[in-house]
């Protein structure tokens, strides 16, 4: 048996460099040596190659790996050797249909890490959904005897577009799903077009207009690209399968140019190009396969700017009153629905466009034609508030200018840094008085608190390395892909994009270890820290700790917003974040529960859950802790708090976790309230009140010595 040591050695006996105990010259030999190869599947942290060609590798690869299998058992049959350009590992991946199944899946895998020694063995025998394999000419040489078979069916994948976007391929149900969407099936390792039969006399027929619904408002999609600014001033919009026509009119009773189409409701309607194209609730109505592709093809082609998709995710009771049929319901009004996953639908999107869609809430996505639009959108769902500092000192060349600097000192606030050429329409004038806007901000400082600008251009780095980080779960955007004002916003607070992305690497790393989630969680200076979860208003997300941050927004990049929500749960055991709504948060001093929606950031999946009906709901208390000092109603809240916990009502916050136990606690207590105020109970015991009356009058007497103590 031959030690990891020994075979660092053979690695750095390799190695073209001077001896050294880090293990960095180490790994950029491998690195280098994976990068030259001529064989292989190049990704950019591993290297894999199947083992018929491992001959065909660099020599230091070769020892590497003889070394590595000499100390990793039950290696035997493996058939893709992985290795790690970022660490020192080796993996044998056990695939035993390469030959035989177009996409084979992982059955086990053993991992030899030789920083510590540990071997690592995993069994997916049992996986419902394995990881899968493809491209598969790429891990063997060209005279592999099924070489040209395997490159043959890349190259019509490729033709197709199936291998374009990679996120969801690489698991058995998401290629499945993809093929699915595609309409083909593979047989042997061929390419093939499903025929469907569309002549069954046992198909429903299906009255897809009666899904149309009358609304008395806009629609939730078309609302949301409202208050997301996406309109501006003569911006067209077309609504594609329009229904009714209710958007169409509220959009132009907006002052917007608004026209639209529905194959029922208003076939003779030109179909015309417009900045804006809704297809609302459109896809999940359609039946047919083909037809709810080229629907949304249809509806993409006639995008200028940005195309607003929304479906059905999300159905309670859903076999009530409906049958099964197709990848849907019929239901009981003789109308079509599928319900999507929601990340279903973001890949739906995304492989019949190839373009990536933005989530904005459940359901609803956003498809820009520009990336650097797409791109500065994201950036701004990240982008927290800031108040221009107050002037402290009266000094006389601020004075005299304040008019005139003004705009560049919001223009600070708003980015964290000085305007770029051609950014500032004052620039100008500034300029003729100033010289240049680097001397006017100089006067700037002079009469505010230097600090405060110091705050901002850091709040402001923090948004960016957040943005950036999330952007790694997507497809990274090159420099040239950002938005002129955001890549000025990069070379201002970072110097570099090389450094920014420096920087948001840092800080994904740090989320993947659950220690600094809890760590940060109960030092957080913001929210209500329950045992094993923290808790705060959606007005404190942008307060609480970056790498907080950075965790809900793993959620609301899948998801986008729940606009209802406005309480937000941070858990500390799982990696899971809860949006909770309470109808009544400002008005009712101890709020019911109404929906709440976990997201677990594990495999996507969306628990919802409405409480309306419930006879025992959970209730909210201590809401001075979920929100921040600047909140309008802060003040309210923490008196009413302060005196609860004089009167006792808050010393068991797990038994009036729900209205049955705080209604128990009330009457236990002879507590009636009266808004925000609280009352002893008129008809109350004397002599029980009397005892709570001196309970109350000893604990404001500790909290009050407390406080001179403190």
């Amino acid at each position: 048996m031959v030690s990891s040591d020994n075979c660092l050695n053979t690695i750095q006996a390799t190695c073209d460099t001077e001896p050294d105990q880090s293990l960095k010259p180490k790994l950029r030999a491998i690195a280098s040596a994976c990068k030259l190869s001529q064989v292989g599947k190049k990704l950019p942290d591993a290297f894999y190659v199947h083992v018929s060609a491992l001959h065909a590798i660099p020599e230091l690869l070769q020892q590497y790996e003889r070394a590595t299998r000499s100390i990793a058992p039950n290696t035997e049959g493996a058939t893709i050797i992985k290795f790690s350009t970022n660490k020192l590992k080796i993996s044998y991946l056990f695939y035993p249909d390469f030959d035989i199944d177009p996409h084979p899946a992982l059955k086990a895998s053993v991992q030899v890490d030789l920083e510590t020694d540990e071997v690592t063995y995993r069994d997916y025998n049992t996986s419902e959904n394995p990881f899968i394999l493809h491209r598969k000419e790429t891990f063997v040489t060209p005279d592999y005897p099924l070489y040209e078979m395997f490159a043959e069916l890349t190259r019509a994948q490729e033709a197709l577009g199936l291998l374009s976007n990679k996120r969801g391929m690489g698991t058995r149900q998401g290629w499945e799903q993809r093929l699915q969407v595609y309409g083909v099936e593979i047989q042997g390792h061929n390419l093939i077009e499903i025929e469907t039969n569309t002549t069954d006399s046992t198909t429903p027929q299906i009255e897809r207009h009666k899904a149309a619904i009358l609304r008395r408002d806009l629609s939730r999609p078309v609302r949301l690209a409202l208050e997301a600014n996406i309109f501006t001033p003569g911006t067209t919009f077309f609504d594609y399968g329009c229904g009714h026509g209710g958007d169409v009119e509220r959009i132009a009773e907006k002052g917007y140019s608004s026209v639209g189409w529905d194959p029922y409701y208003a076939p003779k309607n030109p179909q015309i190009p417009a900045d804006i194209v809704n297809l609302g609730y459109i896809i999940n109505v359609i039946e047919n396969t083909g037809e709810r592709r080229e629907a949304l093809i249809n509806a993409w082609e006639l995008t200028r700017k940005v195309l607003i998709v929304s479906a059905q995710v999300i159905l309670a009771d859903a076999n009530r009153g409906t049958v099964a049929y197709g990848d849907g319901i019929i239901t009981n009004r003789n109308t079509f629905q599928k319900f999507y996953d929601q990340e279903e639908l973001k890949l739906y999107i995304n492989q019949v466009l190839g373009v990536e869609a933005v989530p904005v809430a459940l359901g609803i996505y956003f498809v820009f034609r520009d990336e650097a639009q797409a791109q500065l959108y994201r950036a701004s769902r990240f982008r927290s508030r800031a108040t221009t500092p107050r002037v402290r000192s009266r000094v006389k060349s601020f004075d005299d200018y304040q008019q005139l600097l003004s705009p560049l000192m919001s223009f600070v606030t708003e980015r964290g840094r000085l305007p770029g050429k051609g950014e500032l329409p004052e620039e100008t004038a500034i300029n003729n008085e100033f010289g240049n806007l680097r001397r006017a901000f100089q006067v700037i400082l002079q009469a505010t608190d230097p600090q405060e600008w110091e705050a901002i251009s850091e709040k402001r780095r923090q948004d960016s390395m957040v943005y950036l980080a999330l952007s790694k779960f997507n497809h990274p955007p090159k420099l040239a892909e950002l938005a002129p004002e955001v890549q000025e916003d990069i070379k201002g607070l970072f110097g570099s994009y090389k450094q920014a992305w420096t920087k948001a690497e840092e800080m994904l790393y740090s989320l993947g270890k659950r220690e600094n989630i809890v760590e940060r969680c109960r030092n957080s200076s913001v929210g209500n820290k329950a045992s094993n979860s923290l808790w705060f208003h959606v007005s404190a997300l942008e307060a609480i700790d970056p790498l907080l941050r950075l965790f809900e927004g793993c959620a609301s990049h899948t998801i986008g917003s729940f606009p209802e929500a406005n309480v937000i749960k941070i858990h500390m055991k799982s990696p899971k974040i809860s949006y909770l709504f309470y109808p009544d948060f400002d008005s009712d001093p101890h709020p019911l529960l109404h929906t709440s929606m976990v997201i677990d950031l594990r495999d996507l999946q969306v628990n919802y859950r409405e409480f309306n009906n419930n006879d025992d709901p959970p209730i909210l208390h201590l809401k001075d802790t979920l929100v921040t000092p600047d909140y309008p109603l802060y003040e309210k809240f923490a008196r009413l708090t302060c005196k609860e916990q004089d009167w006792g009502l808050l010393d068991d916050l797990r038994s009036i976790s729900h209205r049955s136990g705080w209604l128990k606690c009330l009457e236990e207590h002879c507590v009636v309230y009266k808004g925000y105020q609280i009352a002893w109970q008129k008809d109350a015991d004397p002599y029980k009140l009397k005892v709570l009356r001196a309970a109350v009058q000893t604990r404001q007497a500790k909290r009050r010595k407390l406080t001179v103590d403190g």
